[in-house]
């Protein structure tokens, strides 16, 4: 049973894919006493690469939670995907976090989601240390990545070790702490952190002593505080760093704190199917405690609910430990309706979350049996409670099944889980791209739903562009006499549902909305008239101001032999991108621009065939942007358009009343 004076690390390891990720996990857990024999991702052994596809492919699909035992401290370890298709899972995991261990490839240094990741974990201000690997392979270059690594992610970033041997010669590493080590490696660490401190600065320049210990402490607490960021070098296949990685993560790292006798406070970031516990939802307690067949609050959709079980789930198993208390980790079972996002508790302790995964691609599902449609429906359903990010629409007059993905790959994966785990053969149409609509100027909509009886509402809203990015915004500004808080209020819940199909049927975003008048009737209104009026308004409002379309774009980075690269950017152009000067490295050429997904869905295949697979292509959302006037893109609409009003009026009426 955890007990709640244990000293405990939560730390996510992330990192781009294939620079070893789960392959240091493995070493970690097997240094740590954790495992007796070393998992390999490639003999499909690996102990947090528990699915069947994760094995074949050797790939992560799915954050998976593990946790070792080293000098007291207990690590609650989270192994995330590193394939930009699965950065939903990338994106929850980051949220219940404490710390992080971001893994770098020696020789490919940083990549486009290493940059991604390392935003994201800066904005959250989550102190992270970063594991050079691969150090022992050919190419890997300590001085050319450290570079890299202090352009593209911070200049606080602090290498706390010296590498021995290089390349195939690299044999382990020094801590620079260490008494013997370089005098002129301690002083230039010395030197850096007295730059991050204007009173050490002054201690230093005026030849004042300061001990090992007082350098250290300052490091340390630079470090958990996500002021500067330790790096270390390794080798994870060969084992080589993997102790003095774990020693680094129990002293630079902070511990997870929280008090068991706050009020609960705990966030659901996982959900998944057991086949003996069904519904397991992963939650981080920030504060309180929780224990078998406590009845727990959800505050986000104001129920309660009770616990039946909770278990600590370590790679393929799990173990029942009646207990959860601040600061764990733990998969609930029992909790029927529980959704990822959710609040146990108070939303007090509650950290902010990063917003990464964007899915880009929308694709139709098509079964190949008529009888397995209910079956396709159940099951889409349950996997998009898995990951949100799929938000299946279910069109059931035409009996069509759309999903939300972000890349070809997680289509593959989706596909093999449909047939391992359902027993489904269902196949996915051709990717089309998600675009989005905004207003072009600014207008007004109104609606007045008086007809037919009984029923009374009158709207009118300023709808008015916004910058780029910038989501929806809404206001009212209407007396309570006119219009009561009640009946704003069902306006206000109703606006972001309206804007989810625009003209073309897409979402309508970077928008604001101002409610400027509203009327209710003492005796006919009833409180549903708003839910009936409120599309009918912002529609007409919509049609009123007009429409641009918005695609998505990607920023791209292209390395290929310097020989393709006329091709590569005669391709670019092509395909309506723009591209920064092309940089030269050694006989290789790295061309970095923006593209849109629409004309690109199929290039990586292509660049890779006539470059004979000596190219990488990595790419990740950069945000939406205004199509071309010749580009109209159209999406079928879910329901009936409010734009007709009798027949709209007609066909909700009859939902609500069913």
């Amino acid at each position: 049973m955890t007990h709640p004076s244990i000293k405990r690390l939560n730390v996510g390891i992330f990192a781009h894919v294939d620079a070893g990720k789960t392959t240091t996990t493995e070493n970690i857990l097997y240094e740590s006493g954790r495992t007796r024999a070393l998992g390999s991702v490639d003999a499909g052994t690996a102990v947090t690469d528990s699915m069947d596809i994760e094995r074949q492919r050797g790939i992560s699909v799915r954050a998976a939670m593990t946790s070792f035992t080293w000098k007291d401290v207990q690590v609650n370890l989270v192994d995330t995907p590193g394939h930009v298709d699965f950065l939903s899972e990338v994106e929850r995991s980051l949220r219940v976090m404490d710390s992080a261990v971001l893994i770098v490839s020696a020789v490919e240094g940083v990549q486009p989601q290493t940059e991604l990741i390392w935003n994201a974990l800066q904005k959250l201000r989550i102190p992270t240390l970063i594991f050079v690997n691969k150090m022992d392979r050919i190419g890997a270059d300590s001085d050319s990545v450290l570079e890299q690594i202090r352009t593209y992610l911070s200049p606080d970033i602090l290498p706390m070790q010296l590498p021995v041997g290089k390349e195939q010669d690299f044999n382990a590493t020094v801590d620079i702490w260490d008494a013997d080590v370089d005098p002129e490696a301690k002083q230039v660490l010395y030197e850096s952190l007295a730059e991050r401190d204007e009173i050490l600065l002054e201690s230093y320049i005026n030849g004042e002593f300061i001990s090992r210990e007082q350098w250290r402490e300052f490091a340390t607490t630079g470090f958990r505080s996500a002021q500067i960021y330790p790096l270390l070098y390794g080798s994870a296949a060969r084992g080589i760093g993997i102790t003095a990685l774990m020693d680094a993560m129990i002293t630079y790292l902070p511990q997870a704190g929280g008090n068991i006798e706050s009020p609960l406070s705990g966030i659901v970031f996982k959900i998944e199917r057991d086949k003996s516990m069904g519904r397991m939802a992963f939650v981080r307690l920030y504060e309180g405690s929780l224990r078998n067949r406590d009845t727990v609050f959800n505050h986000t959709q104001n129920i309660q609910e009770k616990v039946t079980q909770i278990r600590k789930v370590d790679g393929g198993h799990s173990e029942d430990i009646g207990l959860l208390t601040a600061g764990d980790i733990a998969a609930i079972c029992g909790l029927a309706h529980v959704r990822i996002g959710d609040v146990l508790g108070v939303p007090d302790a509650i950290p902010d979350e990063a917003k990464m995964a964007i899915p880009l691609l929308t694709v139709r599902a098509h079964w190949i049996d008529e009888a397995d449609y209910p079956k396709v429906v159940q099951a889409l359903t349950e996997l998009s409670e898995e990951d949100p990010l799929l938000d299946v629409q279910w069109l059931q007059d035409e009996r069509e099944l759309h999903v939300k993905v972000m890349g070809p790959i997680q289509l593959e994966i989706l596909t093999s889980v449909l047939e391992t785990r359902y027993g489904l053969q269902v196949s996915f149409g051709q990717p089309s791209v998600i675009y989005k609509e905004t207003p072009k100027q600014r207008g007004e909509g109104y609606i007045a739903y008086t007809m037919p009886k009984p029923c009374w509402a009158v709207l009118r809203f300023l709808i008015e562009p916004g910058p780029r990015g910038s989501g929806l915004q809404y206001d009212a500004n209407v007396r309570t006499d006119d219009l009561l808080l009640q009946y704003q209020n069902e306006v206000a819940r109703r606006v972001p549902e309206a804007l989810q199909q625009g003209i073309f049927g897409w979402e309508v975003t970077d928008l604001k909305v101002t409610l400027i008048e509203g009327q209710h009737h003492v005796w006919h209104t009833h409180p549903l008239d708003f839910a009936v009026a409120t599309p009918m308004g912002i529609m007409n409002g919509l049609a009123n101001v007009g429409i641009t379309l918005l695609e998505p774009i990607l920023r791209v980075r292209i390395v290929v032999p310097e020989e393709n690269g006329g091709r590569v950017m005669n391709d670019l152009s092509q395909m309506r991108g723009t591209f920064d000067p092309p940089v030269l490295q050694g006989d290789r050429m790295v061309i970095e621009g923006y593209l849109p997904v629409a004309t690109s869905i199929d290039y990586p295949i292509e660049l890779s065939s006539y470059t004979k697979g000596k190219s990488s292509f990595t790419s990740f959302f950069s945000g939406y942007e205004e199509c071309p006037s010749d580009v109209l893109a159209e999406r079928t609409r879910r329901g009936v358009n409010p734009l007709d009003q009798s027949k709209y009026i007609l066909s909700v009426r009859k939902a609500l009343q069913g």
